[in-house]
């Protein structure tokens, strides 16, 4: 499966839709995310890091207008070299999920963010990718990814979740026409059932656990000091008993 199929289905009513949501979330999880080199992985058409300001960003792909060509899944980036990486849709359309996460934790820096945006299976558009028949187009063959389940792929990587979105809540409708009718249900969704948005984003932070610092006991080898002590006699009185 190929994510450049995508790019279709996102001129479509409903793609275009999903990207307005995802474009104004990506601008506001980014534009506080600092650092030097920012990469934006997929979809290069669309610029998901206007809104951030690091001096290097660049988008990659497989194929299209961009700057560096790459697999997600073996990305030539040196170990501990990007700041941040965003995967717009990348994870549900690899056959390699996880060993995409591996890959980004492995460039990223310390402390470095990773934001993931996926479709959720938990939502109308989810019912509508199960009712789907088989070899069916964009974006319904994707293998969609639970949020719970990317959590817990970033735990064991060890990058934590910082904050989650979820967003469009309209049905899986075609035309524009029937789209506008139902917007009204964005709000109520947003409210009522916010976590079966049909789609995500996630952001996670590659998070380093530092050296303890041990200090010696010192109360310890205090009162060891004073149990190795030695016992001093006081000398014998002159009043005592044994004066003549």
């Amino acid at each position: 499966m190929s994510i450049l199929s995508l790019s279709d289905w996102l001129q479509t009513p409903l793609g275009r839709h999903l990207m307005a949501w995802e474009q104004a979330s990506f601008d506001h999880a980014v534009s506080d995310i600092f650092g030097y080199h920012a990469v934006q992985i997929g979809l290069p058409e669309i610029d998901l890091l206007r809104a951030n300001r690091m001096p290097f960003r660049l988008r990659s792909g497989r194929l299209g207008e961009v700057g560096v060509i790459n697999r997600a899944e073996a990305l030539p980036f040196a170990s501990a070299s990007l700041d941040l990486v965003v995967l717009p849709h990348v994870l549900e359309f690899s056959p390699f999920p996880h060993q995409v996460l591996r890959e980004v934790e492995r460039v990223l820096v310390p402390e470095g963010s990773v934001i993931v945006s996926s479709f959720n299976p938990y939502s109308l558009w989810g019912l509508r990718r199960l009712l789907a028949r088989q070899g069916r187009a964009f974006p319904w063959r994707g293998q969609y990814l639970s949020p719970l389940r990317v959590r817990d792929w970033m735990t064991l990587l060890g990058m934590e979740n910082e904050a989650i979105m979820f967003g469009c809540y309209v049905p899986a409708v075609r035309s524009q026409r029937w789209l506008e009718r139902w917007l009204r249900i964005e709000a109520v969704g947003a409210r009522w059932w916010p976590v079966c948005g049909a789609a995500y984003l996630m952001h996670g932070v590659k998070r380093t656990h530092g050296m303890r610092l041990i200090t010696p006991n010192w109360r310890d080898q205090r009162a060891s000091a004073r149990r190795a002590a030695p016992v001093t006699q006081r000398p014998a009185s002159r009043s005592g008993r044994g004066e003549a």
